[in-house]
């Protein structure tokens, strides 16, 4: 996970103030002191949405082949999503643990029970639903930093490294979105980010990476 100089300088640089304003909410503090107890799930979870957020792409670059902008912008997303899960997978094995399949939370799935059924809408609401995630997966990361800067400075580096492509993927997303619908996609998106601080905010019964406020009895596999 070396970086060079420029990377460094771009770590710092990174300002995600557009992500934080687009989103609803912050991540609530419980779920933040929860996970730096529980960094073994948070890392296999992590691991677990980089590669589902390259699946998510190919499957919408095969779904839409006629949209050259789509596939474009995804194609490059795919490249990096994998780059960043064998970044963590390696995190994952220098740390001792044992990389597994584990049950996954209710937050994509939570979202995605929301999303139209018919095209042209149903793509519409898959690229905002990606751009969504793609920003929660941002603002985590750095939300995360200051509670894993001194016992675990490696990986609060490597977080303050994914800022810079996580919050472009978020960008892509939307404006995406915004390109291929006919209509002003605002009412939509509202609708969307009221659903998704709804399952950040309110208790969840396992925690993962984009889960919500941890209950004391969390199933962690």
């Amino acid at each position: 996970m070396a970086h060079n100089l420029a990377e460094k300088r771009a770590e710092k640089s990174v300002d995600i103030t557009p992500i934080q304003q687009f989103l609803y909410c912050e991540t609530p503090t419980a779920w933040l002191e929860y996970a730096v107890t529980e960094l073994e799930t948070l890392l296999i979870d992590h691991a677990h949405c980089e590669k589902k957020a390259a699946a998510t792409a190919v499957k919408l670059m095969f779904s839409y082949p006629e949209r050259i902008e789509l596939l474009k912008k995804l194609s490059q997303l795919i490249r990096e999503e994998v780059l960043h899960f064998e970044q963590v997978l390696e995190f994952i094995e220098q740390q001792g643990i044992k990389y597994r399949g584990i049950k996954p939370s209710r937050y994509a799935a939570g979202l995605h029970q929301f999303a139209s059924k018919d095209d042209p809408q149903r793509l519409i609401d898959s690229l905002i639903i990606g751009g969504i995630i793609e920003a929660r997966s941002c603002e985590r990361f750095h939300a995360l930093v200051p509670y894993l800067k001194d016992s675990h400075p490696e990986l609060a580096k490597y977080y303050r490294f994914l800022l810079k492509s996580e919050s472009r993927h978020f960008m892509d997303y939307i404006d995406l979105a915004k390109q291929y619908s006919k209509h002003p996609i605002d009412e939509r998106l509202d609708f969307f980010l009221q659903k998704e601080k709804e399952l950040i905010e309110t208790p969840d019964p396992l925690f993962r990476f984009h889960s919500g406020v941890p209950q004391s009895n969390n199933s962690l596999n």
